[in-house]
């Protein structure tokens, strides 16, 4: 199945803007690559962008507006995007992670969600404006208690090496977090792999995402700047289950990922 007929700019806002940024590319001529220098972005990302896989930015719609003369239609466009989707998306996706029977998570820079401290969560919010800080911990907290659920969901983690040596809130803050996740990493509905920065260029270096399964079936859950995307296209998301296997085939295995885990905590 094309890209392209995955779309439906009819009951998705998202889909809308990349039906019509694919309009007047191709009215106007341009190639992937030219699009991607009037941007300023990697090819790879105008690709992306272009199959509707991620999102256009603010500065990227300002770009386009200016460029075809639209009269601000894109960044319009974007921000009422940005409205409607976190009103609604967002209710559908806790939904189907309260009633998880699996969870395959990706994270290309934090700690998976469902296992951060309070004080991590707390600096991630903060250092990305939240206004209600307190707020957004709580709720990050609650839904971690699906893993107290019997019986609780698998969760398959693989996180970049990234994860594990930035220091997100200071070095004891760090090893409170790792010490937390080789704790977790014990239980046996959880693992959770390193992927080394020793394996080079792969498919994860377009931003985390989650796959969820259970009773009602299967959605993924994409993440990029100023929001997220919620992914319920059944070849869609077996394209992410694709992804997350071969970026899992970079990863440490077990054994070798809390030995890394262990050497990060020691040197803090």
């Amino acid at each position: 199945m094309s890209s392209e007929s995955r779309l439906n700019p009819d009951t998705s806002m998202w889909d809308w803007i990349t039906d019509d940024l694919r309009h007047h590319v191709k009215k106007s001529g341009l190639s992937g690559a030219e699009l991607a220098r009037i941007l300023n972005r990697d090819p790879s990302s105008v690709y992306n962008i272009l199959n509707g896989r991620r999102r256009i930015q603010d500065k990227d719609a300002k770009i386009l507006d200016k460029l075809w003369d639209l009269n601000h239609h894109f960044g319009r466009m974007l921000r009422y995007a940005k409205l409607k989707s976190n009103s609604k998306w967002f209710g559908q996706y806790l939904e189907h992670e309260a009633a998880a029977n699996v969870i395959k998570s990706y994270e290309a820079l934090a700690m998976p969600g469902v296992l951060q401290l309070p004080e991590y969560a707390a600096e991630l919010f903060t250092a990305a404006g939240a206004i209600d800080v307190d707020g957004l911990v709580e709720e990050r907290m609650r839904r971690q208690e699906i893993l107290k659920r019997d019986p609780p969901p698998m969760l398959w983690l693989l996180i970049t090496e990234n994860v594990i040596d930035w220091p997100v809130g200071g070095a004891e803050l760090m090893r409170k977090q790792l010490s937390r996740l080789l704790e977790e990493m014990t239980k046996p509905n959880i693992g959770l792999r390193v992927v080394p920065r020793a394996a080079g260029a792969h498919g994860g270096f377009d931003g985390s995402f989650l796959i969820i399964s259970g009773d009602s079936g299967e959605i993924a859950y994409t993440e990029s700047p100023g929001g997220g995307r919620l992914v319920t296209s059944a070849p869609e998301v077996r394209e992410f289950g694709i992804g997350f296997d071969r970026i899992g085939q970079l990863a440490l295995p077990e054994p070798s990922s809390r030995e890394m885990i262990r050497r990060a905590l020691e040197a803090l």
